[in-house]
């Protein structure tokens, strides 16, 4: 029926579908310190390098749920040598995948360095000591110390350090459906509608995924309407600033309906598959896929990206 309605107002209507497939997170370790300092305070410093994707709120999230301790005790820092001297970096979907899966041993090993620490305070087996609430508790008995205190007695400082190395990739997937429509008097694409099923493994943070997505597909749909380098014949840049480079516009996005299958990988403690690019990944196929399906109702056989107004419309009258 939408492609019966498109036509009837003179638009080419084309729809796209892609299955894709994506390996993410090899096997390069990466590492993770946590301090906790006398005051309570817990500083963690991951390897990877956060350039706009949230580990800071993920990561620091994580480390507040694990140690039961409230989200403004949390310091993170990264980039910092002098916090961790060593770091895998960013990409290859790999900071929760492999950073986190660092952090998770990180904290996993701090309480249970603080377990044997608060044993020997209490003078009692490790077996007794559980922790809870932040902090160490005897069972059966009254006895009780916080982090800040065990740090309190290591000097004001206490750290531990973890690494992790993925034995393997991990492979997110998923299924992406691209809905257009063609003007073909000016060849300019409009994309209407936009549908996405990810699976990511476990899903710790569903409001992260989702952003991590909806960049992913609009970096993904500007490649495919025009994001491009062009040169002239002597080599020279042509596109070297945003006055000439096409990046989308909120505009030139279509509503998004996002949905995520949870299959949680045994590859790192997480279970999660990494989630960066995968958005990207889907997006340039499955809009491929629909231009030249709109492009082939008008004899279109063969077209390449990026689908600028100008290349659109030149296809069509050849």
């Amino acid at each position: 029926p939408r492609r019966a309605e498109a036509n009837a107002r003179g638009r080419l209507f084309g729809v796209g579908l892609a299955n894709c497939i994506e390996s993410a997170a090899g096997p390069k370790a990466d590492f993770a310190r946590i301090t906790v300092q006398d005051d309570g305070t817990v500083l963690i410093a991951p390897g990877v390098m956060s350039v706009g994707q949230g580990h800071q709120t993920g990561l620091s999230r994580m480390a507040s749920e694990h140690l039961q301790v409230p989200l403004d005790r949390i310091t993170y820092v990264n980039g910092d040598t002098d916090a961790l001297s060593h770091g895998r970096g960013s990409g290859g979907s790999s900071g929760l995948t492999v950073a986190g899966s660092a952090l998770w041993r990180a904290l996993e090993a701090l309480v249970q360095d603080g377990r044997g620490l608060a044993a020997q305070a209490f003078g009692c087996t490790e077996a007794e000591v559980t922790f809870r609430d932040g902090g160490f508790h005897r069972e059966g008995g009254n006895e009780t110390v916080t982090l800040g205190k065990l740090a309190a007695e290591q000097g004001g400082r206490w750290s531990v350090e973890q690494s992790f190395t993925p034995d393997t990739a991990v492979y997110p997937n998923g299924t992406h459906l691209c809905e257009v429509e063609i003007d073909p008097e000016t060849g300019e694409v409009a994309i209407t509608r936009y549908s996405a099923v990810e699976d990511v493994g476990k899903v710790l943070n569903p409001v992260m995924v989702e952003g991590q997505l909806h960049g992913g597909i609009a970096h993904g749909l500007s490649q495919g309407l025009g994001e491009a380098m062009a040169f002239d014949g002597a080599g020279q840049m042509l596109t070297g600033s945003l006055m000439d480079y096409r990046v989308v516009r909120a505009s030139d996005m279509p509503p998004i309906l996002l949905g995520t299958k949870e299959v949680p990988t045994c590859r790192n403690p997480l279970g999660v598959k990494g989630v960066g690019e995968a958005g990207t990944v889907g997006a340039v196929a499955a809009f491929a896929s629909a231009v030249s399906d709109a492009l082939a109702q008008a004899g279109v056989s063969d077209f390449d990206l990026p689908a600028t107004p100008n290349r659109v419309w030149a296809a069509l009258q050849a």
